[in-house]
């Protein structure tokens, strides 16, 4: 068939839009589906089809029903010197992003973070989560298959890592509640971020159970006790992904020179704002912006973006030390990988590469660490400045010249 006509089949719905890679290779169908939206709609769309992208690679990988991609601009702040046992060294942080103002705000924290003599990161944690929940008829039988669990954990361990070359179950943690059980199984995960993964040896787990323990029944593979894209006090407790902390001391000579403040004015800030108001506000995310630096940098290298909810919870806390600041921000749920997901999409994997993190690490799960920690280190950097701004009431300012084009 031409491809016009092939067009005009879809919009008579005798093709349907997901079959069309059955009849055409990947990259051809991309453009049929688009001329189909753009027939339908009576539109043009050139720039979502002006692409780098192969959709041979990315079709039943990344992406269902393609018609193009979406375009960000891309900056660069740093670089930023981070102290950590995977990333040492100094480094640019690529941030995919079209909010002005924030590129420029993690630059300037980053220069204040890297005179101070860098930032300091360690990773406390690192396990990837899922939770499948289990439906038994009694406290009675909950208390049995508690007991059962406990018995046969090298049955799960062996189940749960048949499915998988890399990943190691490293604890099962039941809770319960009447007669509801679910099982956080918690896996390391290589250079992975590690979700699909977990997942599916989740429910070689589950088919384990079911065969060896006929009175539960797996009701869903994620019981919302992982807890996946979603704020949950779980994560923030016992950590999904990699739980991280980076601090700095940043002197009073660099508070002054770059930040043009002084260490009681962001401590103040900090307290007042971070702390004291996200408690009144029932919040469970106490910092500034995490979710900007994390956002733009999950978008810019590939990482599952909806997970920004869950990795963008943690605490930036500071002191006072004679006139120097101290200030740290403690990550408890960062989910991020080197490899898998969107980190093989072409320009994400430039921007992993930018700060030499692209692809499994020696040795494995390295990478994702080296990662983790330049993260934690951007974010540092990202609090350290808007903290700053608000305690100079330069935050609109910022937002005047750098977010409208409009000269302050």
């Amino acid at each position: 068939m031409e491809i016009e006509e092939i067009v005009d089949k879809v919009i008579r719905g005798e093709i349907e839009f997901h079959r069309l890679e059955q009849l055409v290779e990947p990259n051809l169908a991309v453009v049929i589906r688009r001329l189909v939206v753009e027939k339908r709609n009576g539109i043009q769309i050139p720039s979502i089809g002006s692409t780098i992208i192969d959709f041979k690679q990315v079709y039943g990988r990344n992406i269902e029903n393609p018609i193009g991609a979406v375009q960000l601009p891309l900056g660069v702040a740093g670089p930023i010197a981070v102290r950590g046992h995977f990333a040492n060294g100094d480094f640019l942080i690529p941030l995919a992003t079209t909010e002005g103002a924030l590129v420029a705000s993690v630059n300037r924290g980053a220069k204040a973070v890297t005179k101070a003599g860098g930032a300091k990161v360690l990773i406390l944690r690192d396990a990837m989560s899922r939770a499948p929940l289990f439906k038994l008829k009694s406290v009675e039988e909950v208390g049995e298959f508690l007991r059962w669990i406990q018995a046969n954990l090298e049955g799960i361990r062996a189940a749960a890592e048949s499915t998988t070359k890399h990943g190691k179950l490293v604890d099962v943690q039941p809770f319960v509640v009447g007669d509801n059980v679910w099982l956080r199984l918690s896996f390391e995960t290589g250079d992975a971020m590690g979700m699909n993964m977990v997942t599916i040896a989740s429910e070689e787990v589950c088919n384990y159970v079911e065969r060896n323990f006929s009175k539960a029944e797996c009701i869903a593979v994620s019981g919302n006790m992982c807890s996946d894209k979603k704020q949950s006090y779980v994560n923030n407790v016992l950590g999904r992904g990699k739980t991280v902390v980076a601090e700095a001391l940043i002197p009073s000579s660099v508070l002054k020179e770059v930040l043009h403040t002084e260490a009681e004015a962001v401590n103040e800030v900090n307290l007042r704002k971070n702390l004291l108001g996200s408690a009144r506000a029932g919040s469970a995310q106490y910092n500034a912006h995490f979710a900007n630096v994390i956002a733009a940098m999950f978008i810019a290298t590939g990482q599952d973006v909806a997970q920004v909810v869950e990795s963008s919870s943690g605490i930036t806390w500071t002191e006072v030390r004679g006139e120097d600041l101290y200030i740290s921000v403690t990550l408890p749920s960062l989910e991020v990988g080197t490899v898998g997901g969107g980190t093989s999409l072409p320009t994400q994997r430039e921007a992993l590469s930018i700060m030499g993190v692209f692809g499994p690490g020696n040795p494995p799960g390295s990478n994702a660490k080296k990662f983790a920690e330049i993260v934690a280190a951007a974010v540092l950097a990202g609090e350290l400045n808007l903290l700053a701004a608000l305690a100079n009431e330069e935050l609109g300012r910022a937002h005047k010249r750098l977010g409208r084009n409009v000269k302050a």
